[in-house]
């Protein structure tokens, strides 16, 4: 078998799946699972033949035309390089372990065949943008993903935050999609191609027109799908979906999808300084602000979201600084240690029976109870945290790395502004991701949250998969010295300055959690409740801003019911109250759009009803009114129609008289 089938073959499998399981999942029940996992399981290991095959070498770039356009012709193009053969590995193998693990997870849930089927339509259409070699093409996996994602998201419709969370999700990136759409259009106007291949060429030889407007319009859809700011709001929602599914989405698919286009096209951007820059701006707000916002949630999986969303700012701060390797290895190790975190995390909810409020406040001691998930956790917080030897400390260093060069002014076209802005937000990052993982560690682990029935052992097919994930969690980080041969040929390896800074600063975080851990602890064992609550008044306005989030109050929210023992509150002082709403994002957002609308739409239906159907109702009324006014004349008696009418001639009569005598006159 050629590389060209066997790569044509690594999405085909996974649709083909989900066509039938959608078409046979209910008939034939017993079907299900296999269709689920053999399919996905099958275009994992071409996903690893077709990396082998691939190696270092030179892209495998081939085509055929779609259909002429009288333009631009759209072809069916395969472009694979490094790049795209070690994420299509990421996408099959993290798709892989969500399916296997689903079979347990919901495996009393009505709606697993649809389910199932959606999961394997969406890692069909995540592995179609890897391997595409045309932008249209790319843009049909990019919108079947939005489509998948409002589904799986709104998986438990029953609930209202998971219908709104789907509905958040599907409306937010698609406002990012509509610039996008125009970004590719003009993109390919200019180049005269929507092939990659004849694009990139076209700007190396060429350079375009507007690069600066086409940059920004693509940024707007990456901002989107990658959960940045200020479009990131969707994706903490989104925790309202099943947990196998926000593993999926926050490790190989969805949010990937936007960082891994801008590293496709990264020398489209790179025309511009100033789209660089903006970059480099939303990547640091994107870091900094996710980071906060994590130190301040209760809830295990929106402590995660927020996470990815900090580690997506690291990928795009690298990009901003003109380095696609550094924020490919970081997309590639996060992927990694992000999914075992939310599968482990999903074990670690079902153990504590606290599925329908994932707070970490009502855990603690959890370690002995679920020894699997407390590891393969322990060293994902680790990588998470950037602490050597594992994968997340070689690839965010690479980041940092980049981030340097980039400040001191070794790297061509950059602007060392873009550099130093990186640096400075990704250590800062660094300090806050340390403390909100070691936060969770914690309050999850060592806590003494209420007691909680035992669940018994977990399932096998969800505690193997953490194992799988487990190793390049611990291994990745070493193959660092190997892949600038797939990728852009420039060294991944740590550098000494940031090492120290990113180890340094990741350590004082940790500490300080850990010592504001102790504190919070020794307080509440001194009062009267314990460590079950202490009730604040933040009064209803940030109640009300909660709701609007989708973030009702509970244990660990200001509006609500607080765990004494959460050193996230004292580390924050007063800034807690704001990360723990994501700074009033939402309720922005609220009161510059949504209620506008609902206002305008409120306008609208008083004018239909009030004004147009009283027209309406009126134009069919009239003729009513008549007809019953005519129908009361004919009474059937003939004196009456004879008396009428010798009234009526009276009446002419008399006006032809008082005619001729004005006449006269």
């Amino acid at each position: 078998m050629t590389l060209t089938t066997t790569a044509v073959l690594v999405p085909l499998l996974p649709f083909l799946g989900a066509v039938a399981g959608l078409l046979t999942g209910r008939r034939s029940p017993g079907f299900v699972r296999p269709l689920a996992v053999l399919p996905t399981l099958a275009a994992a290991v071409l996903a690893v033949a077709v990396a082998v095959g691939q190696g270092g070498g030179p892209a495998t770039d081939v085509a055929t035309r779609l259909t002429p356009t009288g333009s631009l012709p759209i072809d069916l193009a395969l472009h694979i390089d490094g790049f795209a053969a070690l994420i299509g590995v990421l996408v099959g193998v993290v798709a892989t372990c969500v399916q296997i693990y689903s079979t347990a997870y919901l495996r009393d849930d009505p709606r697993y065949p649809s389910y199932a089927a959606l999961v394997s339509l969406f890692t069909s259409a995540m592995l179609l943008v890897v391997y595409t070699g045309d932008l249209m093409v790319l843009l049909v996996g990019w919108e079947v993903m939005g489509i998948c994602s409002y589904f799986l998201v709104g998986h438990y419709w029953e609930t209202e935050a998971a219908r709104a969370a789907s509905l958040k999700a599907f409306l937010v990136t698609k406002l990012g999609d509509v610039p996008f759409l125009f970004g590719i259009f003009a993109l390919a106007a200019d180049a005269g191609t929507f092939r990659i291949t004849g694009i990139l060429g076209h700007v190396a030889r060429d350079g375009l027109h507007h690069p600066t407007l086409i940059a920004l319009l693509l940024l707007a859809g990456v901002a989107g799908k990658s959960a940045q700011f200020p479009l990131h709001t969707w994706l903490p929602d989104a925790m309202a979906g099943p947990t196998p599914v926000s593993a999926l989405i926050h490790a190989a698919t969805m949010v990937a999808a936007g960082v891994y286009v801008v590293a496709r096209l990264l020398p489209v951007f790179a025309a511009s300084a100033a789209a660089l820059v903006v970059l480099a701006v939303t990547a640091a707000v994107t870091m900094v602000g996710s980071a906060l916002a994590a130190l301040a949630q209760d809830d295990i999986k929106r402590v995660l979201a927020y996470s990815t969303v900090g580690q997506l700012g690291y990928m795009t701060g690298a990009l901003a600084v003109g380095d696609r390797g550094a924020a490919v290895f970081h997309l590639l190790s996060h992927g990694a240690f992000k999914a075992l975190l939310f599968l482990g995390a999903g074990v670690v909810i079902h153990a504590a029976g606290t599925n329908s409020l994932a707070a970490m406040s009502r855990m603690g001691g959890l370690a002995r109870r679920v020894p699997d998930a407390f590891w393969t956790l322990t060293v994902a917080l680790l990588a998470l945290a950037a602490i050597p030897p594992f994968a997340g400390f070689f690839s965010k260093e690479a980041v940092l790395g980049a981030a340097e060069h980039a400040a001191t002014g070794h790297a061509a076209g950059v602007p060392g502004a873009a550099g130093w802005t990186v640096l400075v937000s990704g250590l800062l990052t660094a300090l806050l991701t340390a403390a909100y993982a070691t936060r969770l560690w914690l309050l999850t682990f060592r806590g003494s949250g209420p007691e909680v029935p035992d669940h018994g052992r977990q399932p096998l097919a969800m505690t193997a998969t953490l194992w799988v994930l487990f190793v390049p969690t611990v291994g990745f980080g070493l193959t660092a010295p190997l892949l600038p041969a797939w990728f852009d040929g420039r060294p991944l390896e740590p550098t000494a300055t940031t090492s120290v800074l990113g180890i340094g600063v990741a350590l004082i975080g940790g500490l300080l959690t850990y010592a504001a851990w102790r504190h919070t602890s020794a307080r509440a064992a001194r009062t009267p409740m314990g460590a079950v609550a202490v009730v604040e008044d933040a009064g209803p306005a940030l109640a009300e801003e909660l709701a609007i989030v989708g973030h009702p109050p509970a244990y660990g929210d200001a509006a609500g019911a607080t765990d004494p023992a959460d050193p996230g509150r004292l580390l924050l002082g007063p800034l807690h109250r704001h990360a723990a709403v994501g700074f009033h994002l939402d309720a922005v957002y609220s009161a510059l759009f949504v209620r506008p609308t609902r206002a305008a739409a409120t306008l609208v239906r008083f004018l239909d009803r009030a004004v147009v159907d009283t027209y309406v109702s009126g134009a069919g009324a009239a003729p009513r009114w008549l007809g019953a006014a005519v129908r009361r004349a004919q009474t059937g008696n003939v004196q009456t129609y004879l008396g009428a009418l010798l009234g009526g001639a009276l009446v002419l009569a008399i006006a032809a008289v008082l005619v001729a005598t004005g006449t006269g006159a």
